[in-house]
């Protein structure tokens, strides 16, 4: 057993020297320090909770969900050396449970021959069937490995719930524009990046790099690459990065739309709405159609929005919105963007009410809790044979027999209040007839009998 691991420990060796001569210049670059590391500090400040786990050793299992190339896999090679553990990388893509399974059996024989811990990280875990991360329960819970798991997606919506259970899950964001130029300048100066090599970027150059990687070092370093790779030096043998060959270094700008993406977009685009900012519900909109979002899950948003939150201040926007909604099927991308950003701008820019949504929330509150109410004698249906017999329609009095076409008659055994109208927009009339068709109550109440 202690040759089949010395020479296991061999082969993971070798191929890290392997791997860093011959790999992209984002793996050659990886840190190999936390000082080296850069971005996160939200998790990784002194005094946070992952710092605290990874310097006292404590942690069992962690999971790390972010952006491409934010470092979840530079950080989780950090925590294993840190923490002197063997560090098994495997793909949620790639890898199979009997490969997890022999990974697991090394672990084992590890941990009895020399007492070294194991780190088995898996990329892409939500690529993992449930079956799949079911086999990591036992061993994690037993001690047997640790497990550090990567994700783009939300691990909420794709890791199974007994493994969210235990582990301590943080999410990575996009690194800023400034982290990414350092990132770059990094690169340039650092022997494993260009060796050999005396590399100047322009600062414009430097400047499209770092805003233009939404925050993906990975993607920027691999521009960097290609930028470097097929340039040419100048007479004084300097290589110049000119802005030029930065744009022609860098592949087409992808907008970044995972599940979260979707979700969060969605919910950034109907807040802005919400709150009166048409700029903003409207760059929401054009992040969702970049994306390639589904256009009628975008006029369905809106159609809800017309009646959730503009309701009866502006009537007129539920009509603009279910017309946009017809529209943006008939006509489709790209001319549907034109009709979507009517919509949104009417809808942001109108007054806002959402009486109607808490009035028929707080029925429905009732309906459900409290015991619910007899329909009036007065009120049910009296159009068919007996009803008549049965006390049906005895005592209904016709508002259009009333003056003002309106009838003092209770239509709830109890009364309740539950649409309470702004006072913005068309609502404020609607208030205003509310209110004196209360009062006409209140003197047919107060008037002597």
């Amino acid at each position: 057993m202690e040759a089949s691991l010395f020479f296991l420990e061999q082969a993971e060796s070798e191929t890290g020297a392997e791997i860093s001569s011959a790999a992209p210049l984002s793996a050659r670059l990886r840190p190999s320090s936390f000082a080296d590391y850069i971005g996160q500090s939200h998790i990784l400040s002194e005094g946070n909770l992952l710092k605290r786990a990874i310097d006292s050793d404590t942690f069992n299992s962690l999971i790390f969900y972010g952006p491409p190339g934010s470092g979840k896999t530079s950080l989780a090679e950090l925590v294993a050396s840190v923490t002197s553990s063997a560090f098994i990388r495997l793909s949620g893509v790639a890898s199979s449970v009997p490969e997890l399974r022999k990974e697991i059996q090394c672990a084992v024989q590890r941990r009895t021959a020399s007492r070294k811990k194991t780190i088995i990280f898996i990329d892409e875990i939500h690529r993992f069937n449930r079956a799949q991360q079911d086999v990591l329960l036992p061993f994690i819970e037993n001690g047997t490995i640790r497990f550090i798991g990567a994700t783009t997606q939300n691990p909420f919506f794709y890791v199974v719930g007994p493994l969210i259970s235990r582990s301590l899950v943080f999410r990575l964001e996009p690194l800023g524009k400034d982290e990414i130029a350092t990132i770059i300048k990094n690169a340039l100066k650092s022997p494993k990046g260009f060796p050999g090599k005396r590399i100047e970027i322009d600062q414009d150059a430097l400047e499209f790099l770092s805003s233009t990687c939404e925050g993906d070092a990975r993607r920027a370093l691999n521009a960097l690459e290609i930028a470097v790779l097929t340039g040419i030096p100048g007479k004084d043998g300097c290589q110049r990065i000119s802005l030029a060959s930065a744009m022609d270094s860098i592949q087409e700008k992808a907008v970044g739309y995972g599940d979260d993406g979707h979700y969060d977009t969605a919910s950034a685009f109907i807040k802005s709405m919400r709150g009166s900012d048409p700029d903003a519900a409207l760059y929401w909109l054009a992040k969702m159609l970049e994306a390639g979002e589904d256009i009628s899950f975008i006029a369905r948003r809106i159609v809800i929005f017309s009646s959730e939150d503009v309701g009866n201040a502006d009537p007129r926007a539920i009509e603009l919105a279910t017309s946009a909604m017809q529209a943006v099927q008939m006509i489709g991308m790209p001319e549907a963007r034109i009709i979507l950003a009517q919509a949104v701008t009417y809808c942001a820019t109108a007054p806002k009410s959402n009486a109607s949504y808490v009035g028929i929330a707080e029925a429905m509150e009732d309906v459900k809790k409290d015991r619910v109410q007899p329909v009036p004698a007065s009120l049910r249906d009296s159009h068919y044979k007996g009803a008549e017999s049965l006390g049906h329609g005895k005592g209904y009095q016709y508002p259009h027999d009333e003056k003002n076409s309106f009838s003092t008659q209770a239509y709830m055994a109890v009364p309740k209040k539950y649409y309470r109208p702004a006072g913005l927009g068309y609502e404020q009339k609607i208030r205003e007839r509310l209110e004196f068709w209360d009062s006409l109550r209140t003197e047919r109440k107060d008037s002597p009998k």
